[in-house]
């Protein structure tokens, strides 16, 4: 009998962690290896978990849309506390314009008034007249996400996690090696460029949410991601800069002036982290799953991460067991 594979997968973001328990589900033996301290050291830490086919119709190519609609499917039945409330889509009265544009670039949604807006947010009652709801979306939340998947690899599927990693274990041989490493990856992979991510995490136990916001902008998009003991993760996208460095004066306020229209109860919040990074992105902005020899790249996840990572995850499997 063909002993299964034996697979090492470099980067435990959510890419590499998806593929890694995809690969173990189906009997390979898969050896998980990380550079940094934990699970999810890099941007996927940092993202807001949103499972929005529909919404990032917005920006994103049809591609997105068309590859993520079985993602809550599989994020329900491999990861906890998978919310599925739905999104909401709102604007300041001065942006009001921007929720028709938006409209009209995305679809399965429903365009509510302040009644409706009032039942599903209560606290957002007589702060809006217009929103788009997306009733069939949902959001998780990575920091929960991430070492659930670690865990279920090693503690049900047998697999193996290395923490602090950098380099392959030289006393061993695998079959395959998938690279989920991100922009570390640039050697092999030349046409990867950085996107900067901004975020900021807050407690503000006098707000509650049951869904993802986002705030609508002429410059640049704003999400407000509702996770438990009143914390909210509020992140801005499609930063084309390099610049790793600490968040801008700039971006903060723009940040926190956008948690705050949303409701002044705000004001009050506790920053609780405040993160930046650089996510990696071809140049049309679709990650890529490609292969070299015995090597298989998951790359390019830009914004994307948790709604294409099953689709990308699946392509891996399919390279592994059906060469």
């Amino acid at each position: 009998m063909t002993p299964p594979p034996a697979i090492l997968v470099r980067g435990a973001g959510v890419a590499g962690l998806v593929s890694a328990v995809m690969l173990a589900n189906r009997g390979a033996r898969v050896t998980l290896a990380e550079t940094g301290p934990k699970v999810g050291s890099g941007a996927s830490w940092m993202a807001g978990g949103m499972l929005a086919p529909w919404c990032e119709a917005e920006a994103a190519p049809p591609e997105v849309t068309e590859h993520s609609l079985k993602s809550l499917d599989w994020w329900r039945a491999n990861a906890p506390d998978v919310q599925s409330n739905g999104s909401l889509v709102l604007a300041p009265p001065r942006d009001t314009p921007e929720i028709a544009r938006f409209g009209r670039r995305t679809s399965h949604f429903r365009e509510i008034g302040a009644e409706e807006i009032a039942e599903l947010e209560p606290d957002l009652a007589d702060r809006f007249q217009r929103a788009l709801f997306f009733p069939e979306e949902g959001h998780l939340d990575p920091r929960k996400t991430l070492p659930a998947l670690a865990d279920r690899l090693v503690n049900e599927l047998g697999g193996r996690l290395l923490l602090n990693c950098p380099d392959i274990p030289s006393d061993e041989t695998f079959d395959w090696v998938v690279d989920a490493s991100g922009l570390r990856a640039r050697t092999e992979l030349p046409a990867l460029r950085g996107v900067r991510g901004e975020m900021l995490l807050l407690r503000c136990p006098d707000v509650a949410l049951h869904r993802p916001v986002r705030m609508l902008h002429p410059r640049i998009p704003i999400y407000i991601v509702p996770r438990a003991d009143h914390l909210f993760m509020v992140g801005a996208t499609m930063i084309e800069s390099e610049n790793g460095g600490p968040i801008t004066l700039r971006s903060m306020s723009e940040l926190l002036n956008a948690v705050w229209t949303l409701h002044p109860g705000f004001a009050e919040a506790e920053i609780v982290d405040i993160g930046t990074g650089l996510r990696p992105s071809y140049p049309d902005n679709m990650p890529l799953v490609t292969q070299e020899g015995r090597t298989i790249f998951v790359n390019g996840m830009y914004r994307h991460g948790y709604l294409l990572s099953p689709w990308l995850g699946e392509q891996v499997t399919e390279i592994v067991f059906n060469s």
